[in-house]
């Protein structure tokens, strides 16, 4: 089970795009802030740490030499080892490094930093990637956003796959979420390098505290931020800082600027949604954007918070009114349907559903669903999300982001603490803690932290704190308005003109619905007049990962193809070479079932 909640808890042509843009010098954003300079050659890559796709496809991670005292090296090695597994399907029939994406040795320089945005209590960190084979004379920016709430290199398989293999220099930013866990019992967080240290040096995250808080603190819920409101400012002080480094990395062929250097800006799930919201801002600052099955909250469409709570509620009953072969295992139904049955009695008895049988309640609960935009195809996607408790995790935490709550006073009662096997908090190790920062997911439970839930009693263990959550949406008292604030913050607008586009989400998506996300983004921005491109594949759900379980691979599809395969089709137009066209293209793909991948299976679009 452990492995696998890190795996769920997890994207014109330049010639005249560039002469028309006004000129705008760099602001100064390093101001204080220390940069580390490290090197990554002969046996330490960029890509992949060295370890190359043997060593990602590893089921074991990297072993620290000392548990309790990890080297910066085996760190950074161990986090692109889960970030790698946490996004791409590796498994040996998934086609990875053959059919599609590369895992090659990229041998260069990062430059580490934290950046802090005007008026912000936490920073962000940011790593530039610098390859060797950088060409000065063919400038080119990759901005890879990581995806849910990871850490730096949460979009390793992403944006640094498909940059670093072509000479791009890749920049990263874990905009303001990440794996920098506070310990608030031990009184420990994380340094600019990652290492544990005691909390008056911890300053990668301080977080708010509420008196007698208690347990585990993480950036995105407890930083006082909402961090999803400034995403697009993230990623643009990302290339910002990217631009700053190339300057003194090549004195002799500085300036970089937006003028001379073509940026583009991609990522998957948050990160989509985070370089949607970066198209908004001006400046002239970006030549392209691809952004994968992005969660971002647009006229017309539903907020992730809205959309989520109403599945933890609903959608474990309303999955027993679908074919049990239709859904994909695990988590295997046999386990998890007394617990779905359960929660169609409890509706009912709320007054939520009707029906008298369990087959009228589900049912009933699916209608709801579907009556609200829930496509069978999402709903088949979000099993995953129901068996895992992916809903209530998600919404714990935003909650908490939207709200602003310090640590300790989330309006629920939810807390966060290292576990026990009777499940009651209890201190963490220095060992456990030594592998928060390389093998989190940026939003708890996993690496034996737990969320603990005052609310939870027998029979319908979770029923209570989700209707809580629920009411944060839906009610009126003062906690629901100031979360209903932090949503309206993350309201996306309108990009700018004068660059490529591509949205690209897959038809079965049961975390970010394109219904509720991209389909709204796209119709919106296409309303202002904004020339969109837009991809939906057919089978394609949100975790490539999973599509290592047999029961997925006969199912779905994998994403990533489809992301590098639009980051060329931008490229192309950014040079000039060829233009996407600015529609609508449907992409029937093909499950490889038992069999390996192959590019037929795809059907790429012409």
């Amino acid at each position: 089970m452990r492995p696998l909640i890190l795996l769920l808890s997890a994207l014109v042509s330049a010639g005249s795009a560039a002469a028309a843009r006004p000129k705008h010098a760099t602001k100064n954003i390093m101001d204080a802030a220390h940069v580390t300079i490290t090197e990554h050659r002969n046996g330490d890559d960029l890509l992949t740490a060295g370890l190359g796709l043997d060593g990602l496809r590893a089921m074991t991670p990297p072993v620290f030499a000392d548990a309790t005292r990890p080297t910066a090296t085996e760190r950074r090695r161990r986090a692109i080892w889960a970030n790698w597994r946490g996004i791409a399907d590796l498994s040996a029939n998934g086609g990875y490094g053959t059919i599609y994406g590369s895992t090659a040795s990229v041998p260069g320089r990062e430059y580490s930093t934290l950046l802090t945005l005007p008026g912000a209590h936490a920073p962000h960190r940011v790593v530039l990637q610098l390859p060797d084979a950088f060409d000065t004379r063919k400038r080119c920016v990759v901005v890879s956003v990581a995806s849910g709430s990871r850490g730096v290199y949460g979009s390793m398989a992403v944006g640094a796959a498909w940059g670093l293999p072509k000479g791009c220099a890749v920049v990263h930013t874990d905009k303001a979420a990440g794996t920098d866990y506070f310990d608030i019992d031990a009184n420990e967080g994380v340094d600019a390098a990652g290492e544990r240290v005691a909390a008056d040096k911890a300053d990668a995250f301080k977080p708010r505290l509420a008196a007698g808080a208690s347990g585990v603190a993480f950036k995105h819920a407890h930083s006082g931020d909402n961090p999803e409101a400034d995403w697009g400012r993230h990623v643009k002080q990302a290339a910002e800082f990217a631009l700053r480094m190339l300057n003194q990395a090549y004195p002799a062929q500085a300036p970089f600027t937006t003028q001379n250097t073509r940026i583009i800006a991609t990522g998957i799930s948050n990160g989509g949604g985070a370089v949607l919201r970066a198209a908004e801002l001006d400046g002239g600052w970006l030549d392209g954007v691809v952004a994968g099955e992005p969660n971002v909250f647009a006229e017309g469409g539903r907020p992730l918070y809205d959309f989520a709570t109403e599945a933890a509620l609903l959608m474990p009953c309303a999955l027993l009114d679908m074919p049990a072969d239709a859904l994909p295992q695990p988590p295997l139904r046999a386990q998890v349907e007394p617990l779905w049955t359960q929660r169609c009695a409890s509706l009912k008895q709320l007054g939520l559903i009707e029906g008298e049988t369990v087959a009228q309640q589900a049912a009933s609960a699916h209608a709801q669903l579907r009556a609200k935009g829930w496509s069978d195809a999402a709903l088949h996607g979000g099993t995953a999300s129901v068996g895992f408790d992916l809903w209530r995790a998600v919404a714990v935490a935003y909650a908490s982001a939207y709200g602003r709550y310090r640590a300790g006073e989330h309006p629920c009662g939810f807390n966060y603490s290292a576990i026990g096997a009777d499940l009651k908090p209890r201190p963490a190790t220095p060992a456990e803690r030594a592998t928060w920062w390389s093998d989190g997911s940026g939003i708890p439970p996993g690496n034996a932290i737990g969320l603990i839930d005052p609310k939870m009693s027998l029979p319908d263990a979770t029923l209570a704190g989700e209707r809580c959550l629920r009411d944060l949406w839906t009610g009126s008292n003062a906690d629901a308005q100031r979360v209903r604030k932090g949503v309206a913050e993350t309201h996306a607008k309108v990009p700018q003109k004068g660059f490529p586009i591509l949205v690209i989400h897959g038809s079965d998506d049961g975390l970010v619905p394109p219904a509720f996300s991209s389909a709204p983004w796209v119709a919106a921005a296409r309303a202002a007049g904004r020339p969109v491109a837009y991809w939906t594949v057919g089978r394609a759900e949100h975790f490539d990962a999973f599509l290592a379980f047999p029961s997925y691979a006969q199912r779905f599809v994998p994403l990533l193809p489809y992301m590098y395969e639009g980051l060329d089709r931008v490229w192309a137009q950014i040079e000039g070479r060829s233009a996407i066209a600015t529609r609508d293209v449907h992409i029937d793909a093909r499950p490889r079932g038992d069999a390996a991948l192959s590019r037929d299976d795809l059907h790429l679009p012409d």
